[in-house]
């Protein structure tokens, strides 16, 4: 029996198959109704303005069209791999807004990034992706809707219908099995 939860994960997956094999248009519909305001949601939160979330989150979709034949089920769901696109397309405008005027930019070569750091965080993140996959699905979805959905304990509550505190001690117990996984 698939859990309710774990059939909408299955119907996110086919909406993805369906934009990459076919350029369906009513899929790539549902899934930007569903997961465009919590992507805009998800960049206030974390300290975007109102304007930037929005054109983050319009990037976010847009990418989702362009590059659904890069999704991979077996490595993250849609929602985490929806919102590592989110996260990193913030970073990417606020480097951009950041930029300095040409007066401002000193000549010469730019030092490259320390490679050693690239590497360690591409590994990071794929460490979190793996141990987030090892997580029992009860825990996962919760994790999901907490972070990726920005969803909080209550709404996650009223959502599942499970007590408050069975959601807490759910989350913390997979926070917990994350942090020792990462040691």
């Amino acid at each position: 029996m698939t859990s309710k939860a774990g059939s909408k994960r299955l119907l996110w997956v086919d909406h993805v198959v369906r934009i990459r094999d076919h350029k369906d248009k009513a899929a790539f519909a549902e899934l930007f109704s569903h997961f465009a305001p919590r992507v805009k949601g998800f960049l206030i939160k974390s300290g975007a303005d109102a304007s930037l979330a929005e054109e983050c989150a319009q990037d976010v979709m847009v990418a989702l069209w362009h590059k659904a034949h890069q999704f991979d089920p077996s490595r993250a769901s849609v929602a985490t791999w929806i919102f590592t696109i989110a996260r990193n397309r913030k970073i990417d405008i606020l480097r951009k807004q950041r930029r300095p005027d040409p007066e401002d930019l000193t000549w010469g070569p730019e030092q490259e990034p320390d490679q050693t750091d690239v590497l360690a965080l591409q590994q990071e993140t794929e460490r979190l992706g793996t141990a987030l996959s090892k997580l029992p699905e009860a825990q996962r979805e919760l994790i999901e809707k907490a972070y990726f959905g920005d969803l909080t304990h209550s709404e996650i509550a009223a959502q599942t219908g499970l007590p408050l505190g069975t959601i807490k001690s759910r989350i913390r117990l997979a926070l917990e099995r994350l942090r020792h996984t990462m040691k």
